[in-house]
């Protein structure tokens, strides 16, 4: 089993400083089911939605590469 590393931080309400082994990524927004936005170190971004019950959304982008 490999070894994993992942600690998240609360910057301000509202604001998540996440890190990995190989990136960091900033979360914002998520209230009480609001959507979140998600950008990470290597140009990934997200937009995640929990909905109530078992239900949830999320749309994810990758960095164009030049």
């Amino acid at each position: 089993m490999p070894l994993t590393f992942r600690k998240s931080f609360r910057i301000l309400p509202g604001v998540r400083l996440n890190i990995n082994r190989h990136s960091w990524s900033i979360t914002t927004g998520g209230g009480k089911h609001g959507p979140r936005q998600t950008h990470s170190s290597t140009g990934r971004r997200t937009t995640s939605v929990d909905l109530p019950g078992p239900f949830g959304w999320r749309h994810t982008r990758k960095a164009k590469r030049r």
